[in-house]
């Protein structure tokens, strides 16, 4: 059987931990019955021998795995990764939402969407990007009672994504670090307004209303500054009518919403202006997780 899972781009600028939407760039693995232990990996992170070894996709299947029925069998896992690794781009929670799905479809044992969401809290506290992950398209969610509420807004095909991606990663540790202990009143209601403001865009399809709505006073300035260059990807997508620009995540990536018809040209201008960057267009997705037998 095979997985498949796409990639996401969390916070979205205010909605810090809580909005995601689904990029269609997939991660997949394929799982078969073997009579030991192998794995095979394609892709990003191929040349990393370490991900072989020590792989997070394997303990978390085996964990679960053994769990549902008790039983300690082998088997060989072929991977094929366009996600990539520590860019801010949901490469951890395409592993952990694939490794349960796939533990519970090996076993035989009928998993819904809404109950892989909260299993995946146990790795990933918060939900912005499993949310997406599984669900596909833009995501609200919170935590309630140790499980994740969420609502899903379908994307439209006229809308795309640029994602810019550095040649560096930025470590989600390290890039939380920078965050301050305490915001002022009017940060936090700043960012309030803003993050509701971007639901209600979204959901309505007011794609005028991104470039403000997207705008943040808690996390992005902070992270940016680790990589300065970032500012300049964004200011120069903005300028060239991106819908909004925001830090994927914790970075390094920068997400930039687009309407089809101007994402070849402000493809070019990201291009021409940051030509050491890997720049690329991609469509939305609806779908989330998939399962295929």
């Amino acid at each position: 059987m095979t997985i498949t899972v796409p990639a996401t781009s969390a916070n979205l600028g205010p909605g810090f931990d809580t909005l995601g939407l689904a990029i269609k760039m997939r991660n997949s693995v394929t799982i078969k019955p073997s009579n030991f232990h192998s794995v095979s990996l394609k892709g990003e992170g191929s040349r990393n021998n370490k991900l072989k070894d020590n792989n997070m996709f394997v303990t978390i299947f085996n964990d679960f795995f053994y769990n549902l029925n008790q039983k300690k069998s082998h088997f060989r896992f072929e991977f094929f990764n366009e996600i990539p690794l520590s860019r801010g781009l949901g490469s951890s929670s395409a592993v952990i939402t694939s490794a349960i799905a796939s533990a519970y479809a090996v076993a035989g044992v009928e998993l819904s969407k809404e109950k892989l969401l909260n299993l995946a809290l146990s790795h990933e506290a918060h939900p912005d990007n499993i949310a997406p992950a599984v669900m596909g398209g833009f995501v609200a969610s919170t935590i309630q009672d140790n499980e994740v509420k969420f609502i899903k807004k379908d994307m439209p095909s006229d809308i795309q994504a640029i994602v810019v991606i550095p040649n560096r990663p930025m470590s989600t540790a390290q890039s939380r670090k920078t965050l301050p202990t305490k915001y002022s009143k009017e940060e936090t209601i700043f960012n309030i307004s803003h993050s509701s403001l971007l639901t209600a865009a979204f959901f309505s399809e007011n794609w005028d209303m991104l470039r403000v709505a997207s705008q943040d006073a808690v996390h992005q300035q902070h992270r940016m500054k680790m990589m300065p260059e970032l500012f300049e990807v964004q200011k120069v997508a903005l300028n060239s009518g991106a819908l909004m620009s925001t830090l994927s995540g914790s970075g390094s990536t920068m997400f930039n919403l687009v309407h089809r018809s101007d994402a070849k040209k402000i493809c070019q201008a990201l291009r021409k202006q940051l030509s050491h960057f890997n720049i690329l267009i991609f469509d939305l997705d609806n779908d989330g997780l998939l399962t295929k037998a």
